[in-house]
């Protein structure tokens, strides 16, 4: 499916769905609890609909409440393995699902017996030999299938049972590092995982945080350099409430931004939970409108005409040496989003310490360098960072500005959910007669089921190309 995004005026409200790291998360921990443990407010997307098929192999049962159209309910039961837990009795295919890939893979190593973990063409080039290195330091053998390959499939002999401590570097992802963390329950001793150069750490802190919901005991400390996790085979079913992703929440955000209009966004996760919530921040620092209640749990948003100002201009005028820095290695998944509104930001935006960018569904530090130069974006591509040279489609006093060169163009998704909904967003905010065309646009699914038509519910005007 190819979707045609152009300029819009969006208003009125939308509720974006579950966070997809909080729900997978809770799946897991649900599979190793003893008794029924109540999912409500899932995100029924493509990585979560993967954990939730996957995760009967290890002895669960997961029921989704299936609407009388076939799609999945808003509160999912599982009916936990407990004590019958086992080692997953097939292979099990993650789908595209990098985060069940490297949460469930240290769990199913707690068991004697062999594993193997696969999955689409795009998890077989996601590198798994930090995965690899970290289970057989524990005792386990693991291997990949291909020879100088680093990616699936992954097979996993021997067990990772007794405990003990595993050194690696954390810099590729948090996965692996919230995987073993998870791991911890199962074993006979502690693991104590000991990091030299920790990213992603906002994820950590979630693992950590759903860990002691559930009544493990988890240290983490404040450089997050030792992790050390105190078995608990007793776990009990949980009730939960799902908040909202954040991950989510950036695409209606920005597209509002880069527009004239004013929507709100209900049912904001103001838990602190998810590290991608410091995008209000950031935007906020380039004078974006935007107003969190978080007693509300809203997000008041106004854009262009729409904005206080009646103008709306983003600008890093007023940050230190006039450009604006942010350090993505906490919230890695908000490149795409940070990018794409940097493009309509009178100014220079860095957005550094991204190496594990490169590490997701794509390259996506390559990807949008690519696509936004299609747009006319002046943008640089280093090693683990970007640079995006943006313009305001507005000078100070609201006239248009000369500078602003952004166009459309047929543009490419790449089979990733974030790069679709990311160019997506910035069509709203194109020139009046221009238009972006996403190829394979679909992907979203995987993180946000039904993008384009709850867009539209808020007047977004994306139409399928025919």
């Amino acid at each position: 499916m190819n979707i045609i995004a152009s300029r819009s005026s969006l208003s009125g409200a939308i509720t974006v769905p579950g966070s997809k790291s909080h729900t997978i998360r809770a799946l897991l921990l649900a599979t190793l609890a003893e008794g029924t443990s109540h999912i409500k407010n899932p995100l029924p997307s493509a990585d979560c609909l993967s954990t939730a098929a996957a995760v009967p192999l290890i002895g669960s049962e997961v029921d989704l409440n299936l609407l009388a159209e076939g799609e999945p309910g808003t509160e999912w039961t599982v009916y936990g393995a407990g004590k019958s837990l086992h080692l997953p009795d097939d292979v099990v295919n993650v789908g595209d699902s990098g985060s069940l890939l490297y949460f469930l893979t240290p769990v199913a190593a707690c068991f004697e017996g062999t594993s193997v973990f696969t999955g689409d063409a795009s998890i077989r080039k996601r590198p798994v030999n930090h995965v690899v290195d970290a289970l057989n330091q524990l005792g386990a053998k693991c291997f990949v299938t291909r020879p100088n390959a680093n990616g699936c499939p992954l097979v996993i002999t021997g067990s990772i049972k007794k405990g003990g401590v595993v050194r690696t570097a954390g810099e590729i992802s948090s996965q692996y590092i919230s995987g073993l963390m998870m791991a911890g329950i199962l074993t006979d001793e502690p693991i104590t995982i000991e990091l030299s150069n920790p990213k992603e750490t906002p994820y950590l802190t979630m693992t950590q945080k759903w860990l002691e919901k559930v009544g493990v005991q988890c240290s983490v400390s404040e450089d997050f350099k030792h992790i050390s996790v105190t078995p608990n085979k007793n776990l009990k079913g949980f009730d939960v409430t799902i908040p909202s992703d954040w991950e989510g929440v950036a695409f209606p955000l920005i597209a509002a931004l880069v527009s004239d209009s004013k929507i709100t966004i209900e049912n904001v996760d103001s838990s602190g939970t998810q590290g991608d919530d410091a995008i209000v921040s950031i935007l906020q620092s380039l004078g974006a409108d935007i107003q969190w209640n978080k007693e509300k749990e809203t997000l008041v948003v106004a854009g262009g005409k729409c904005a206080k100002d009646g103008i709306g201009r983003l600008s890093t005028e007023n940050l230190p040496n006039g450009e604006l820095h942010v350090n993505i290695s906490g919230f890695p998944d908000a490149v795409c989003a940070l990018s794409a509104i940097a493009c309509f930001t009178e100014g220079t935006v860095y957005i550094e310490d991204a190496a594990v960018c490169r590490r997701k569904e794509t390259d996506r530090l390559k990807v949008l360098a690519v696509e936004l130069s299609k747009l006319g974006a002046h943008i640089e591509e280093k090693e683990d960072s970007l640079v995006i040279h943006g313009h305001s489609p507005f000078l100070k006093d609201g006239s248009p500005n000369p500078d602003f060169k952004l166009h459309g163009a047929i543009c490419e998704s790449y089979d990733d959910h974030r790069m679709a909904m990311s160019l997506a967003s910035i069509g709203v905010g194109l020139p009046d007669g221009e238009k972006i065309i996403i190829n394979n646009a679909e992907c979203c699914a995987v993180s946000f089921p039904h993008f384009y038509d709850v867009m539209n519910t808020i007047n977004a005007g994306y139409r399928e190309e025919v």
